[in-house]
């Protein structure tokens, strides 16, 4: 924490001392995109955009309810080529057939899910015939 500002200082000048000062000392030249343009220099103007970028760096969706949960069957698909048991490809399918199953029966405001439970038998077969050796 920087010291405070001395009674009889203008402002402008204290300032000034202190970046003078952290660029002699080198604190701004480990920065991250430090020599690197801005990206968003060429963007339309946004209000919220300090918003979309905290929420990109934290990991945060904000989509809607149904769409989440497209995207997490999807993924999960994807993630059961992975699976190293039936028992953890068993694990992975309930769970989002479990809230598949919770949409159909009570529809959130927004689109349509479109989809149906994954027919987990089914899925292991082709989760063991990936593994069978050619």
């Amino acid at each position: 924490m920087t010291e405070r500002k001395p009674a009889g200082v203008s402002f402008e000048s204290w300032v000034d001392k202190q970046i003078r000062e952290s660029e002699q000392r080198g604190d701004f030249s480990q920065l991250p995109g430090y020599g690197k343009p801005l990206g968003t220099l060429d963007a339309p103007y946004d209000e919220t955009w300090w918003i979309k970028q905290k929420m990109q760096r934290e990991g945060v969706s904000m989509l809607p309810p149904v769409l989440a949960l497209r995207k997490e069957a999807e993924d999960v698909r994807e993630a059961v080529s992975e699976a190293r048991t039936e028992a953890e490809v068993r694990r992975m399918l309930a769970e989002v057939n479990e809230k598949i199953r919770a949409v159909i029966r009570r529809p959130p405001p927004g689109p349509l899910l479109n989809r149906k439970p994954f027919d987990i038998d089914a899925v292991v077969e082709e989760w063991r015939a990936a593994r069978r050796p050619s």
